[in-house]
């Protein structure tokens, strides 16, 4: 733990723009649109606006924050490895013929996204283009809208290889073209550096952990698995790889002594070992809820509790739940946090209560 707090930046001891910090080489995932900001301003003291980063459709299909000319690399670094590997990641019952067309439903549906969107268009719009653009084994009849349309997994999956910006316009969402965007992937390449950097954020890792960060198999990930480069260690008795030149940082880590509000989805949280992030599993079901999930409070190492808040005005209520009480010194650090979270989501002001621990 006190290593992924240091590698992914948790100290905030920068005040750089958003685009030089580290942990932007794997993204922030910005879901629901805002919370990126939140794990911005949980490592840098610097400005939070932008222009060299971009919103993306990447890993997941989930909206992150990626360096703009880093985003065609992300996109063949995602793209899958095989018929096999591309089925799989669209999983949806409502296209199953669809999806076993693997590699040709995304190079359809991305083709076909590269091809409407030529500037700002709303989501639905976009969507309805694509699904007249593509197989009809790759849409399915929508009761709510009365159409056809394509399968949002695939529309999602297949945005940065398209080029395409998401641009969130209240709660409406729009898609643009990235400038210069590159051609859609015809094969995925630099998959390795992708795992080695989820491995140099989030390890030690297994295979099937990085695996499932870009919601693949291991068996179908598994050619493009570092062959050098990695170092084998045991965590708590079990093999976990991460990358050589990062094993002296892991056996060095600094103790974390800093209280950090993170948000959802905050890149911390991305690790799919979650036992490790928070061995009760009474209490990773308090933090990962399918709907409406909270923030993680991280003190001094470890998640110690969720949060939420709501707007009153111009401040900005947090309500903290510890899994046990708080120290004092963690309760006043929240204090000041909430500050940071505040100015974050353009509040004047916050206000923190502490309940019973959950």
């Amino acid at each position: 733990m006190a290593y992924r707090i240091a590698a992914t930046g948790l100290d905030r001891a920068t005040a750089a723009a958003p685009s030089a910090l580290p942990v932007l080489d794997l993204g922030v995932q910005d879901t629901p649109y805002g919370t990126a900001r939140l794990a911005l301003a949980a490592r840098t003291t610097g400005p939070l606006d932008d222009p060299a980063l971009a919103l993306v459709w990447a890993a997941r299909g989930a909206p992150h924050l990626h360096r703009r000319s880093e985003v065609a690399a992300v996109a063949r670094a995602l793209w899958p490895l095989s018929d096999a590997d591309a089925t799989a990641r669209i999983m949806n019952p409502r296209i199953r013929e669809g999806a076993g067309l693997g590699l040709a439903a995304y190079s359809a549906a991305a083709e076909a996204m590269r091809e409407v969107v030529t500037g700002p268009m709303p989501k639905g719009e976009v969507s309805r283009e694509v699904s007249a653009r593509i197989p009809e084994t790759l849409t399915f009849d929508c009761g709510p809208c009365g159409s056809r349309h394509i399968a949002g997994s695939l529309f999602q999956l297949v945005g940065a290889a398209a080029g395409v910006e998401v641009v969130p316009r209240g709660r409406a969402t729009e898609l643009a073209p990235l400038p210069g965007r590159a051609a859609v992937p015809d094969a995925a390449s630099g998959t390795d550096d992708l795992i080695r950097t989820y491995l140099r954020f989030l390890g030690p890792a297994t295979p099937a952990e990085a695996a499932g960060y870009v919601d693949a198999t291991r068996a179908h990930l598994s050619p493009a698995w570092p062959e050098t480069g990695l170092a084998e260690v045991r965590v708590a008795g079990r093999s976990a790889w991460l990358p050589e030149d990062r094993v002296d940082a892991l056996l060095t880590a600094p103790e974390p002594g800093h209280v950090r509000l993170l948000g959802v989805r905050d890149p911390l949280l991305q690790a799919r070992d979650r036992d490790l992030l928070v061995p009760e599993r009474t209490n990773q079901k308090r933090l990962w809820t399918a709907l409406g999930a909270p923030g993680a409070v991280l003190a001094h190492g470890e998640i110690t509790g969720t949060w939420r808040a709501k707007s009153s005005g111009t401040t900005l209520a947090i309500t903290a739940t510890p899994f046990t009480r708080f120290p004092a010194e963690v309760a006043a650090a929240l204090t000041d946090e909430a500050q940071v979270v505040a100015a974050a989501r353009g509040a004047a002001t916050a206000r923190v209560e502490i309940t019973d621990p959950a």
